[in-house]
């Protein structure tokens, strides 16, 4: 069976959104995939390349003010190069963002990612994970304590560095970047046939 390649597409400001991408490399390798980190601010014609050939891309970023980082948003402006051509159409596409407030308006972030890889003619991977945290009985603890559906959704506070980051919203990052490498295998096996 190949070993299927995912790359993870993100800007972090302050640090803890570099915590959850390390989380979802985390998981997508663990689950067998081969992974590779592209900080979007810093991209380089080899690490475009490296997402052209990748079989699913995360994409990643902090919400600020209500979407995406300004730095993300030139990334993705810069893709446009690819959607000319369909380098990216039908990889598999994700997304987590991270915000300190609870809801932050994260939701379109995650909506912001999910057109951008509709755009690109990607096919989009949810979290499928039950919403935590939502019972008398339930715990801050909760693997998707934010209760997302589209993505990973982080909450770090405001007067915390990255090791602020909650270790829930670090398990649930590391709960998608494995669901993305057992969907990407599921494609590339496909694509064998």
């Amino acid at each position: 069976m190949t070993t299927p390649v995912v790359s993870i597409a993100y800007h972090s400001g302050f640090g803890h959104t570099a915590v959850l991408a390390e989380a979802v490399r985390e998981g997508a390798a663990r689950a067998g995939a081969t992974v590779h980190l592209v900080k979007v601010d810093e991209i380089t014609e080899e690490q475009w390349e490296l997402l052209d050939a990748s079989d699913a891309i995360v994409f990643g970023s902090p919400t600020y003010m209500g979407t995406a980082s300004g730095a993300f948003h030139a990334f993705a402006e810069a893709s446009s190069k690819r959607w000319f051509t369909r380098a990216w159409a039908d990889k598999l596409a994700a997304g987590f963002t991270n915000s300190a407030s609870k809801s932050g308006d994260k939701l379109h972030t995650l909506q912001f990612f999910s057109v951008l890889a509709a755009q690109h003619g990607m096919h989009w991977v949810s979290l499928n994970l039950m919403p935590g945290w939502n019972a008398s009985t339930a715990s801050e603890n909760d693997l998707n304590r934010l209760g997302f559906f589209l993505g990973a959704a982080a909450q770090s506070n405001n007067d915390q560095g990255p090791e602020g980051v909650h270790k829930a919203d670090i398990a649930t990052a590391e709960h998608l970047g494995a669901r993305v490498a057992e969907q990407a295998k599921i494609f590339v096996a496909g694509r064998a046939v």
